[in-house]
């Protein structure tokens, strides 16, 4: 059970980044007006959303995977945290006044990953004690 709970931590985690990242990404062009004169341009740059969304999907990926390997041996929320962040990564390929919409879409898709992931992981916790049950846990 407290593999479970230390489980929950990376997803949680994941599910905290990824949402932090949707944010900067829709609040940003509110605040632009407002860089210089907090002298933080560093928000406004390509760079800074990147290295957001990498950790993003590295903590995810580890969650996703970890959840996938000791407990539900569902491959579907990574397909979905793959999917969201190669979406997010592009998210001005439909135009600039998509982008907003992307990203979205975008943070749903790995949103939805962790979620779906503490869903099956919680599922699972009696795994242990019931191996033959065939309910898609690992044993």
């Amino acid at each position: 059970m407290r593999a479970i709970e230390d489980k929950s931590l990376f997803d949680k985690l994941g599910i905290w980044a990824s949402s932090l990242c949707a944010l900067h990404c829709l609040v940003l062009p509110i605040l632009i007006p407002l860089v210089p004169l907090i002298g933080a341009s560093f928000f406004a740059q390509d760079w800074f959303e990147r290295i957001i969304l990498s950790t993003s999907m590295i903590v995810g990926f580890w969650a996703l995977f970890s959840g996938f390997y000791r407990y539900h041996r569902q491959i579907y929320p990574l397909y979905s945290l793959a999917l969201g962040g190669l979406i997010y990564w592009n998210k001005d390929i439909l135009g600039e006044q998509y982008e907003p919409f992307t990203i979205a879409v975008g943070a749903f898709l790995i949103i939805a990953a962790h979620v779906t992931n503490l869903k099956l992981c919680k599922s699972c916790h009696s795994c242990e004690s019931d191996s033959d049950s065939g309910s898609g846990c690992a044993s």
